[in-house]
């Protein structure tokens, strides 16, 4: 039987008025109205229990870690349990918690890659006791693998950047005149648990055949990506967000990233903004007709200035962290996704362009030092402060969840930062 942490109470409700027309949930009475389980806590979970609970939907979030969603005003309950990183304990955990809480045909929200593939191929067990809006693994797994991806890409005509991969470190010679690239892996699952960062950059050989060995030694070698290094910062980085159904887009937003952490090569935006570019929406839907995909979804490019292409670089099968964007600019992802699912009709949207979103808490130590190094003007960073719609965390009817992250940033710090200063981050 799934173990819940010790000294974590497994229910808090919440004392929110229901919204107009909503019935009070009744745990365990399947004619009670549906709610959602998110999982994962983090900021990216907590944009979905405002999203939900703004409208009188339960939500119920299952963590494993200390995250702030859970302290959100909007989450109906509340439970921390062991671990949510292995596909057995994941889909053992649900059916546990389903059943103690009598959660019939709620919604799952995973927030992580491991959560959706766990989603994705179990889902003839799940399906009885839960709604689950992750398309099969026949779909997902071109997501899910990189080598995958980039093949499919090169089928349907889409640039992405050049990548090799090679039996053992004496083949990079062949590769070495390419220099700068990047060493990333196929799956991102493990790696970025034992590193903390999705890639690293190599500028000489030595370091190509270093970084290449230490891949090697937590992804089988087979997983081992080498590629092309797309010059420009993150704001040459651009992302289709939607909410896919049945070869359209539902739900479209594209956004461009004017910072990210770090700045050079970010693993997550601190600050972006919606902006209008068709042509980046019809690559996405392209690609995701192809795939047959159902959900939500980021995907992410990077224009290379050398001639005008957007590469292809991720694939993101769930919620991403700036998505809270959505509703100030006219797309509420999380919502339109739960209408969907319990059979209630859905019209198409699209956000409006020039919407800015920020996570301060992130945004403020990333260009603290491009302020002080005089590569970036302080008159522009405050302007851009004053600009923001959204704050990733702080709202003013749920405030708390902002204060919370504070007292975790020790926490925070100690399981985010690479875990070798040497290793540099790169958006993949």
């Amino acid at each position: 039987m799934f173990q819940y942490v010790r000294g974590v109470s497994p229910v808090r409700r919440s004392r929110l008025p229901a919204a107009r027309g909503s019935r009070k949930l009744r745990v365990g009475d399947d004619t009670a109205q549906p709610g959602a389980v998110v999982l994962g806590g983090d900021y990216q979970g907590l944009g979905i229990v405002r999203s939900l609970g703004r409208q009188g939907i339960p939500v119920c979030v299952i963590d494993d870690e200390p995250s702030v969603a859970r302290h959100s005003r909007f989450a109906s309950s509340a439970l921390r349990v062991a671990r949510l990183r292995d596909e057995h304990e994941i889909v053992e955990c649900l059916l546990d918690v389903g059943e103690r809480l009598g959660l019939r045909r709620w919604v799952l929200y995973p927030t992580r890659d491991e959560i959706v593939a766990a989603l994705s191929r179990r889902r003839e067990e799940l399906e009885p006791f839960f709604r689950i809006p992750t398309p099969p693994w026949e779909s997902v797994h071109w997501a899910w693998d990189k080598r995958l991806t980039y093949e499919l890409a090169g089928e349907l005509g889409l640039s992405h950047p050049r990548t090799w991969r090679f039996g053992d470190a004496a083949q990079l010679a062949s590769v070495a005149p390419q220099l700068p690239l990047v060493i990333k892996p196929a799956i991102k699952e493990h790696f970025i648990y034992a590193t903390n960062v999705k890639a690293w950059r190599a500028d000489t050989p030595a370091r190509l055949d270093a970084l290449f060995r230490r891949a090697a030694e937590i992804v089988p070698t087979e997983e081992v990506m080498v590629q092309e290094l797309i010059p420009g910062d993150g704001r040459c980085q651009f992302s289709y967000c939607g909410f896919f159904k049945g070869g359209r887009s539902l739900a479209t937003m594209v956004v461009r990233r004017l910072r990210q952490r770090p700045l050079d090569f970010g693993r997550s935006s601190t600050y972006v903004e919606t902006v209008e570019l068709p042509e980046l929406e019809e690559l996405a839907e392209h690609f995701l007709t192809r795939i047959d995909y159902y959900g939500l979804v980021e995907i992410e490019f990077k224009l290379d200035e050398r001639n005008g292409e957007y590469r292809l670089l991720d694939v993101n099968p769930r919620t991403w962290g700036y998505h809270s964007l959505g509703p100030r600019a006219g797309a509420d992802f999380p919502l339109l996704l739960f209408r969907d699912q319990v059979g209630e009709p859905v019209e198409p949207v699209r956000a409006a362009a020039g919407v800015k979103w920020i996570r301060l808490s992130t945004d403020l130590p990333t260009a603290v030092p491009e302020l002080l190094a005089g590569r970036l003007r302080w008159r522009e960073y405050f302007r851009s402060l004053w600009g923001a719609d959204v704050e990733g965390l702080f709202e003013r009817d749920d405030p708390l969840p902002a204060f919370a992250e504070f007292g975790l940033l020790p926490y925070l710090y100690r399981t985010r930062k690479p875990r070798r200063r040497q290793d540099v981050a790169y958006e993949s």
